[in-house]
């Protein structure tokens, strides 16, 4: 697995980068495919705040994409809380995956080919200054967008929306339905439930 790590606000000592990259580069003895991880440090602004040392891990391989953001009082301890955490979402993935393989040989005889969507992410707004990036621009409100991804869809089942919502720890996801092969949102509503945008 190729591990990155980058910090913003933060500084990571070769220590702590030597151990983001040897902690993190272990799990992909979870789940077969995983290439590539992101780690990236960054810290709370406010010295209030107990937990300031930011942790934010991306893996991605064969169409899957495992993230998660946690903080902790020092940024080695960050590491291990967002290795277990990671470890937990790997394991359900892995999981869904063998049920599904398991249900296509049943129901086929051969394995079905489920691609997974990727992710359209919405960074939470947070208390800094932005430079201008390469893709940002300013929109007629005058608010600046700082981040963009862009990701190739696989349609998927809105169950395995659902799944990949979790496993990146957002409120939403975009998709394609493969009920209906257009464009779909699935997101969490504040009373729990869930929520399907979909074309007609």
């Amino acid at each position: 697995m190729q591990v990155t790590v980058s910090s913003r606000h933060a500084d990571v000592s070769e220590a702590l980068r030597a151990a983001a990259t040897e902690k993190i580069g272990r799990l992909e003895r979870f789940l077969d495919g995983i290439t590539n991880a992101e780690v990236h440090f960054d810290q709370h602004r406010n010295p209030r705040i107990a937990d300031r040392e930011i942790c934010e891990v991306t893996l991605e391989g064969q169409g899957h994409v495992v993230r998660c953001k946690v903080a902790a009082a020092d940024s080695f301890a960050a590491v291990d809380v967002a290795v277990d955490k990671l470890e937990h979402q790997l394991s359900r993935l892995k999981s869904k995956l063998r049920g599904k393989t398991a249900t296509a040989r049943r129901r086929n005889g051969k394995v079905a080919n489920n691609g997974v969507a990727a992710v359209a992410e919405l960074e939470e707004p947070e208390d800094e200054d932005h430079s201008m990036a390469d893709d940002a621009y300013v929109t007629r409100a005058g608010e600046l967008v700082v981040k963009k991804k862009s990701f190739a869809i696989a349609p998927i089942t809105v169950d395995d929306a659902v799944l990949q919502m979790d496993l990146v720890g957002h409120s939403f996801y975009f998709f394609t339905n493969a009920a209906t092969g257009k464009a779909a949102v699935l997101y969490r509503r504040e009373d729990g439930n869930l929520g399907l945008i979909d074309q007609d």
